[in-house]
């Protein structure tokens, strides 16, 4: 039974490849979610992210606060290391695990793991497959401003801060291009999915 890394870089339409995948029936887990819960109070990475960051990080209620860390990791690579170090193995077993449970309720179809970080974070040991979603780079700017308001400018240095598309493509299993119509993507993704339920067995 197939493990699916659905990756993709920031305005490829990862996320909304996503949803579809979900629509047409595939269990889905996204990584950022799971991250984020392994360091809520009690989380497996919440007492190695205080130790190392300091209890200043923290809101009233002694919940990490994103707003307080990302200012203090995004300014100094090895801060960001550090805590990518902490969370990124921590995500990786919570994932494992995630994928173990939903088999064990009996679930025979391929299960998608949504993941920008995929590559980056070395979690393609857990996939038997990975599917990379990639657009040309004037679709990726044009689509970033549309739905996050964020200019070209601030586009372009998100695309620098990410590995290439060049880079993915040699994990990748397959390559879905989008850069056409939401139908057209939706058509894409139907393709590829009655392949995946072929190989799944």
């Amino acid at each position: 039974m197939l493990t699916i890394g659905l990756t993709g870089g920031i305005g490829s339409g990862k996320s909304t490849a996503a949803k579809i995948l979900s629509e047409l029936g595939a269990p889905s887990l996204d990584a950022d979610k799971v991250a984020h819960l392994t360091y809520v109070p009690g989380g497996p990475a919440y007492g190695k992210v205080v130790e190392a960051f300091g209890r200043e990080i923290l809101d009233a209620g002694g919940e990490i606060d994103r707003k307080k860390l990302g200012p203090i990791v995004f300014a100094q690579p090895e801060k960001l290391k550090a805590l990518t170090d902490i969370v990124w193995p921590a995500t990786l077993e919570a994932l494992r695990k995630s994928v173990g449970e939903i088999r064990a309720r009996g679930e025979t179809r391929p299960i998608v793991v949504e993941a920008a970080i995929l590559i980056e974070a070395n979690w393609m040991p857990m996939c038997d497959e990975i599917w990379l979603v990639t657009a040309a780079r004037e679709r990726v700017i044009e689509r970033v401003e549309r739905d996050r308001g964020m200019t070209r400018e601030q586009t372009e240095a998100r695309i620098r801060a990410q590995l290439s598309d060049a880079e993915r493509m040699r994990h990748a299993s397959l390559v879905i291009k989008n850069d056409g119509t939401l139908d057209e993507l939706r058509a894409e993704i139907e393709r590829v999915w009655r392949g995946a339920l072929v190989r799944n067995g």
